[in-house]
């Protein structure tokens, strides 16, 4: 009879359930470090409840907070948040396997199968390569983008070089990482009409959310899209199109709203519109105010939300890659052919089905939480359903409720932010400890269908 101890080792071999308990683990350390006294700024320890919300909010990549973080926390609890923004971003797995081609040269097979679950690497032998492509790649994006509004923040606001350094570091590593959280308390707000505090952070969020796959693809076939991916293909048509038509519609729906883009010029309607665009795909960062927003574009805002950006990268959501390639399920279909085709590819048969298993779980899981919200709080269906989407696609945008909601409330956002951010399927995949192979088929039968 094998020890208790090593039953419950081989429990816990596959890869997702390393990944869930790896981002447990981690959510628990940013809590505790957030709880301590020299964490806060002006209180003599946190709240559990406001250290477990922000550290979740930040390993999770999620961006929405009880308590502003540029004047709650002290300079060490921004740094822990920081680092659970780095953390989170590279994804635990990552950042072990990188140590552990450090301190000794070698990777184990169970740690190169958990980082090829967080990195969606394609061929376990590539985990190595990938992920040292994947830190140097994170890092220098972030100290591009925080060289860019260090100078900015310097030469145009005359903030101090070492607040601006900060500032800029501190809002990059943010970014890059899709997290949303924002040293000044109105996020964006102040820089709507500044196109060099905007668009780096703007660029900074998409490059992160494309996906590491993707990105290091495009840099070595950018000139040849006949050679792309289906992975590539998909992504980048789908995001060019959401990002599109989400300025465009959000733009024209605010365009008369006093509140948001009614009273400001042209061009910063523009760059507004742009931004209001962009940040849904996980970004989680404001230039206008979120809760004074129409309804309508609350609702757009869902949908870009729950959308999410790319896979195997930092943003959330069901990925566009799910959206995209059910939009090709959806043709084959209505043309009656046999096989789902991207390009000159053939999408496996397994393929569709996954990515409408993530579909319905995610919408099931938007759907229950919504409801249950609902009944928790006195706030409408459609400020309850944009924070449970924000807080599901780890975007961190919000109407101004998270604040108000009771213990309860809180404690349902920061499951969902956790879960959100290792996926439904992954969640679902690490409680099935058995994965069962049905060795006979059952006879065919066609039901009626719609």
């Amino acid at each position: 009879m094998k020890p208790r101890g090593a039953a419950l080792l081989e429990r816990f071999q596959h890869p997702a359930q390393v990944v869930v308990t790896g981002f447990g683990i981690t959510v628990l350390i940013g809590t505790g470090l957030l709880s301590l006294p020299y964490a806060t700024a002006g209180e003599p320890s946190a709240d559990p409840v406001d250290a477990l919300f922000t550290a979740t909010s930040a390993v999770c990549l999620t961006g929405l907070v009880t308590q502003d973080p540029g004047t709650h926390w002290s300079l060490f609890g921004e740094l822990v948040i920081m680092g659970c923004m780095q953390v989170g971003g590279l994804g635990l797995m990552t950042v072990a396997t990188l140590f552990g081609i450090l301190l000794s040269g070698r990777v184990g097979l169970r740690a190169r199968m958990a980082a090829q679950a967080e990195t969606k690497t394609l061929q376990m032998t590539d985990v190595r390569r990938v992920v040292r492509n994947v830190v140097l790649f994170s890092l220098t994006c972030e100290a591009v983008v925080a060289a860019v509004l260090a100078v900015r923040l310097a030469q145009k606001y005359d903030e101090p070089w070492f607040r601006a350094v900060y500032f800029g570091a501190w809002h990059a590593v943010s970014a890059f990482n899709n997290a949303g959280l924002a040293l000044w308390p109105d996020s964006l707000t102040r820089f709507v009409g500044d196109p060099w505090m905007c668009l780096p952070i703007c660029a900074a969020v998409v490059v992160g959310g494309l996906g590491f796959p993707v990105v290091f693809e495009l840099a070595r076939r950018w000139r040849r899209p006949r050679t792309w991916s289906i992975l590539t293909r998909v992504t980048v048509g789908t995001t060019t199109v959401l990002f599109v038509a989400g300025a465009l519609v959000l733009t024209a729906l605010e365009w008369n709203n006093v509140e948001t883009l009614g009273t400001r010029p042209r061009p910063t309607r523009w760059l507004a519109g742009v931004v209001l665009s962009v940040m849904p795909r996980s970004g989680g960062f404001n230039s206008v105010d979120t809760s004074a927003l129409r309804p309508e574009s609350w609702l757009v805002t869902d949908v870009l939300m729950f959308i999410g950006g790319g896979s195997a990268g930092t943003a959330g959501g069901i990925k566009v890659t799910t959206f995209g390639l059910l939009a090709f399920v959806l043709w084959a279909e209505m043309r009656g052919d046999a096989h789902v085709n991207v390009g000159p590819r053939r999408l496996p048969a397994g393929t569709p089905r996954q990515a409408m298993a993530i579909v319905m779980l995610s919408a099931g899981l938007v759907t229950v939480a919504t409801i249950v919200l609902m009944a928790l709080t006195g706030h409408t269906l459609d400020r309850v359903l944009f924070e449970v989407v924000s807080a599901t696609a780890t975007v961190g945008l919000s109407t101004g409720i998270t604040g108000d909601l009771p213990l309860s409330g809180e404690v349902m956002l920061v499951v969902l932010m956790f879960v959100g951010r290792i996926g439904p399927l992954t969640l679902a995949t690490a409680l099935a400890l058995r994965k069962r192979t049905r060795r006979y088929e059952l006879p065919e039968e066609r039901p009626i269908v719609g």
